[in-house]
């Protein structure tokens, strides 16, 4: 029996070493039948891939054994995606291309199973970096906001965290390396807390996520896609830098990554620096500055039947929070209020395929250490218990509030074989999570987090329409010290709390021609109360409130259904996105009626709400203008509680109108060009909650043009843009500031270079 066990281990060895299973083929015009160069062929659930040389030819060595999904596009050509069975050495697949004026499809990698968009069941909004950033975005949290349905709630330029559908902090969960981004998200003038440096792509869930994600993702997921790993044999570099008049604010990065057959290496470093931003009235908004620096490295080894990947992220931001208009100045270094956070990032991906059938493994750790400085602080002499990094840092002065959070997660999952026309994954995934204080004003407790969650969900394929069946269980365990002295202001009892939840998703996709697309989805989703919802009992600076929390509170519960239907040809678009959202047990902040220390006294509670609203847009480019589109989108959004009133912190509605040109070929110096005009209209917002004040309308203008350039052999991308170009001093009902009468940005002008090496 012993010699049996070891032949096996041997035979299982020499398959996973020296399997040398290939994929070739050419790629053509199915016009004229010319070879089509810098084609990407790549498999998504291998992350595999390469490009065609000048003949068209391609070829991908070390594919494990079975069926998987390909993808092949190319600027100008209909995206190709079909299941490939690679069955011996040598596998060969060679196709024509049909040319269309629709942009290329991207695979979608938040849903479990990695398909393009027209063929998924849930509709998820997707966009590329480069996207934002032609648009003159400061940062991601800005950025983010041109996908319909989504805005930020901010505190100046630095400080913006997103809303989907009206819904935020806890209740959205931010995805980034395959893991989920902790960072004390509960906040309102906590931002997003990552660069767009090294990160690829955008992906948006809109509505609850928590079959795949579990709690926090009640209300939709932002997935942030970190840049691929440069193709086999293939060795890659770049160095971008943009400015920004407004803020006379500077970022760069300059990337490296190489790969051999089987080991590949990435390395990014990035960082930015602004002042104080200007308002429409031509005023700066004091310490609304910020500095960031940021790493990002990761290493990865490939065999055709196992593959394992590390990632690491460093980020370090100093972040002002501005309170007034005051003194007019220029200077980047922080001043009082401030915060100062420093993030580390691990994660490790490992995936082993198997005939038919693959498993894959991600572990990370997030260490996300939050400080801040208030201006009347002072150093004072710290607990005896910190630990010896944290009184170094501190010699000269402690930061007031000083947390450590510092998060273990693990996601297991497995594809099973598929049987006939059904795809399945079963999952586990948790996390542990602890946090602790170090600072003089605790504002939440230390305290310990427990996830475990166990999911199923399979998709059915039919000729002409497809379902999406899930399930899950979650427990979720919070268990706090008591801090203070009890009697006394500011005492946090001691909490020991479990919650669960049972979750389904049923998605129907049918395609009612070639050009005809429906879907409709219900889910149910939850979220388990935060520290801050729970134990809360003293000034939240950054927010000017006295917060009190309640131990006793609920789980969030909600239903959301989504209907939307899609239509598309070579030259004209159109969608319509509804969605109705019922949720039990809503948390909110509501005043009664007192002060404490001078700031109001606001108490956690709990009633059912609903959202309503969507989304609708259409995309046209005329025939024979195929460098001409016209681009509309309209999102809107009501929240209400059951009772009596409406919901803080929904977002106005908002109508954008884009005249977009592209030219991909116009001679052999410069290519690529762009150039578009949008306006973006937001409306009046009176639908505000009993302690909001309303909103004006306003309608902002932008523009920008683009294009990379070639002298002597070296191409280069440059990008003009301008925001709020006519200067217009407006309030966005998403600001923080607006309580006190601070306007956001005012004509900012961007300029970017990238050198690809």
């Amino acid at each position: 029996m012993k010699n049996i066990y070891i032949t096996m281990l041997l035979a299982l060895l020499v398959q996973f070493t020296f399997a040398q299973n290939t994929l070739q083929g050419t790629i053509n015009s199915q016009d004229d039948q010319t070879p089509l160069e810098q084609v990407s062929i790549y498999f998504p659930q291998l992350e595999k891939g390469t490009v065609t040389n000048s003949a068209g030819y391609y070829e991908i060595n070390n594919l494990p054994l079975g069926e998987f999904k390909i993808v092949i596009s190319y600027i100008g050509f209909q995206t190709y995606s079909q299941t490939v069975e690679i069955k011996n050495n040598n596998t060969k697949l060679s196709l024509n291309l049909m040319p269309s004026a629709i942009e290329i499809e991207e695979v979608i990698v938040s849903t479990p199973f990695h398909k393009l968009q027209r063929e998924n069941v849930m509709k998820v909004e997707r966009t590329s970096i480069k996207d934002l950033k032609n648009a003159g975005s400061i940062n991601l949290s800005e950025g983010i906001t041109t996908i319909p349905g989504v805005e930020s709630v901010s505190t100046g330029v630095g400080i913006g965290k997103p809303v989907i559908r009206g819904l935020s902090a806890n209740r959205v969960l931010t995805y980034t390396q395959g893991i989920r981004l902790e960072n004390q998200q509960f906040g309102d003038e906590h931002g997003l807390g990552i660069s767009d440096a090294g990160i690829e792509s955008v992906e948006v869930i809109k509505g609850p996520a928590s079959l795949l994600y579990g709690s926090d993702a009640l209300g939709g997921v932002l997935y942030l896609n970190p840049e691929k790993f440069a193709n086999s044999n293939d060795v890659e570099g770049d160095v971008n830098f943009n400015y920004f008049t407004n803020t006379q604010g500077y970022n760069g990065s300059a990337g490296f990554k190489t790969s051999s057959e089987k080991i590949k290496f990435l390395l990014r470093a990035g960082g930015s620096s602004h002042v104080d931003y200007k308002t429409g009235n031509n005023e700066r908004v004091t310490n609304s500055r910020f500095n960031e620096k940021d790493i990002k490295t990761g290493l990865a080894y490939q065999l055709a039947h196992f593959k394992t990947e590390l990632r690491y992220n460093y980020n370090n931001s100093e972040l002002g929070i501005p309170e007034e208009i005051g003194a007019q100045t220029t200077s980047r270094s922080a001043v009082e209020p401030f915060q100062d956070i420093t993030s580390h990032i691990i994660s490790s991906k490992s995936n082993l395929y198997f005939n038919n059938s693959s498993l894959q493994a991600i572990i990370g750790f997030t260490r996300n250490d939050r400080k801040e400085f208030e201006d009347h602080h002072h150093e004072e002499e710290h607990e005896e218990e910190h630990e010896e990094e944290h009184e170094e840092e501190h010699e000269e002065e402690g930061a007031a509030l000083d947390m450590l959070l510092e998060t273990l997660s693990y996601n297991l999952q497995y594809n099973m074989p598929k049987i006939g026309a059904v795809e399945t994954i079963v999952g586990l995934q948790g996390m542990n999570q602890k946090n602790s204080n170090y600072g003089e004003e605790i504002l939440i407790p230390d305290a310990t987090t427990n996830d475990i969650g166990l999911l199923a969900t399979s998709h059915i394929h039919f000729s002409k329409s497809d379902i999406q069946l899930g399930v899950r269980y979650d427990i979720r365990s919070i268990v706090a010290e008591a801090s203070g002295t009890a009697g006394e202001e500011g005492f946090i009892e001691t909490v020991d709390r479990n919650f669960n939840s049972f979750n389904i998703a049923a998605g129907y996709k049918l395609d009612v021609s070639n050009n005809f697309i429906t879907r409709l989805n219900i889910a149910s989703g939850f979220r388990a109360p935060n520290l801050a919802e729970l134990t809360s009992n003293g000034s939240h600076e950054g927010t000017n409130r006295f917060e009190i929390g309640n131990a006793n509170l609920n789980n969030e519960r909600n239903i959301q259904t989504d209907l939307s239907l899609e239509f598309s040809n070579e030259h004209f678009e159109f969608y319509v996105n509804g969605f109705y959202n019922s949720i039990s047990d809503y948390i909110y902040l509501e005043p009664n009626g007192t002060t404490l220390n001078g700031d109001a006294v606001f108490l956690y509670q709990q009633q059912d709400a609903n959202l309503y609203g969507g989304e609708a847009g259409i995309h046209y480019h005329p025939h024979p203008l195929d460098w001409l589109h016209m681009e509309s989108n309209f999102s809107s959004v009501t929240g209400k509680l059951k009772s009596s009133g409406y919901l803080p912190l929904i977002p106005a509605n908002n109508w954008a109108n884009t005249l977009r040109i592209e030219v991909n070929e116009i001679n052999e110096s410069f290519n690529n060009g762009y150039g578009f005009v949008t306006i973006k209209s937001y409306f009046a917002q009176n639908n505000v909650s009993d302690f909001e004040t309303k909103s004006d309308g306003y309608s902002l203008l932008n523009l920008g043009i683009g294009g990379t350039i070639t002298i002597s052999n070296q191409p280069m991308e440059l990008k003009l843009s301008a925001n709020n170009i006519l200067d217009k001093e407006y309030i966005s009902h998403l600001s923080r500031l607006k309580t006190d009468g601070i306007s956001n940005i005012g004509r900012n002008i961007n300029l970017s270079i990238n050198i690809p090496l």
